[in-house]
C-alpha cells in the first residue's frame, strides 16, 4: 500500500517532507489534507477557517498556520479579503527577449502596468556602461507595477539613455509594452540580453508597492539588451511574485 503522505504527482519528490526517520512532521500532515482539499475546491474556493481546520485535524491553530503558510509560499492559495482561497496556476514567463505582454498574453490572461514613476537623472558610473552612454548623461528610470488581470504580479525598473528615446515621458503610454513602443515608435529592435535570476526577500517598499508580505519570496531578474547592432539599450530590473510566476526556457544541445 502507497504511503498515505508520498507525492505520487508526475515530477514530485518521492518522499515529500517525510524526513529520513519517517516520523511525519504535525503541520505537514494538516498540509497533505488541505491539499487534497485544495484539489476538490479547485481555483477560487474558499478554504475554511484555521479554526475549523484545527479542530478538524485535532491539531493547534499554529500548526494549521504553518501548513497555510508553506502553501500560500508556493502558490497553491492566495488570501482574498479576511479569507484563503485556492489560487490560480501559476503564471509561465518565457525566459528570452519576448516582452511581459506576450508572456502574459500566451497564457490568456490580460497584461497591464501601473506606473509608480519617471524620471531622469545624471547616470551613474556603475550604470553608464549597461545602457551605453557616458557617466554624468541623462538617463531615464521607468518604474512600474506588473499585473495580470489586474492582479498586482511584480515590479519593474528600466534605465535608458534620454538620447536613446528623448521623448519617453510625453509620447510613451506607461501602461502599455515598452519593448513594443521601442519597435513600433522608433524601429529599434532587440538583438540579445545577458540574464541573472536570484531569490531575494523584498524590501518593506517594494512589498508594499506588489501588495505582497515582506517574508514572501521574490525572483529578482537583471537583465542588460542589446539592439540588432549589438549596442548597449537598456538595463532592467524586475522582482516577480514567486507565488504566482515561474520561469521556462528551451535549451538545445551545442553543434
Amino acid at each position: 500500500m502507497d504511503h498515505p503522505y508520498v507525492d505520487q504527482a508526475p515530477g514530485g519528490p518521492i518522499r515529500s517532507g517525510i524526513p529520513e526517520h519517517g516520523r511525519i512532521p504535525k503541520y505537514y500532515t494538516v498540509k497533505a489534507h488541505v491539499s487534497l482539499l485544495i484539489e476538490e475546491l479547485g481555483e477560487g474556493g474558499l478554504l475554511p477557517t484555521e479554526r475549523e481546520l484545527a479542530v478538524r485535524h485535532e491539531v493547534s491553530r499554529e500548526t494549521v498556520r504553518q501548513a497555510l503558510r508553506e502553501l500560500l509560499l508556493e502558490g497553491r492559495l492566495r488570501r482574498r479579503g479576511r479569507g484563503t482561497v485556492v489560487a490560480g496556476p501559476k503564471l509561465e514567463q518565457p525566459l528570452s527577449l519576448a516582452s511581459y505582454t506576450e508572456g502574459v498574453r500566451r497564457q490568456g490572461r490580460t497584461p497591464g502596468r501601473h506606473l509608480i514613476g519617471l524620471e531622469r537623472f545624471p547616470c551613474p558610473a556603475a550604470l553608464a556602461a549597461e545602457v551605453g552612454i557616458g557617466r554624468g548623461e541623462p538617463v531615464w528610470h521607468l518604474e512600474r507595477v506588473l499585473l495580470a488581470d489586474d492582479e498586482r504580479a511584480g515590479l519593474e525598473s528600466t534605465y535608458v539613455s534620454v538620447a536613446r528615446v528623448p521623448s519617453l515621458d510625453t509620447e510613451f503610454e506607461p501602461d502599455s509594452s515598452f519593448y513594443a513602443y521601442l519597435h513600433d515608435r522608433l524601429g529599434v529592435s532587440f538583438g540579445d540580453a545577458d540574464e541573472r535570476i536570484e531569490t531575494v526577500l523584498a524590501t518593506p517598499r517594494e512589498a508594499l508597492l506588489i501588495g505582497t508580505p515582506p517574508a514572501l519570496p521574490m525572483l529578482l531578474l537583471h537583465r542588460v539588451s542589446r539592439d540588432s547592432a549589438g549596442a548597449p539599450l537598456e538595463r532592467v530590473r524586475t522582482l516577480y511574485r514567486g507565488d504566482r510566476f515561474s520561469f521556462t526556457a528551451h535549451l538545445g544541445r551545442r553543434g
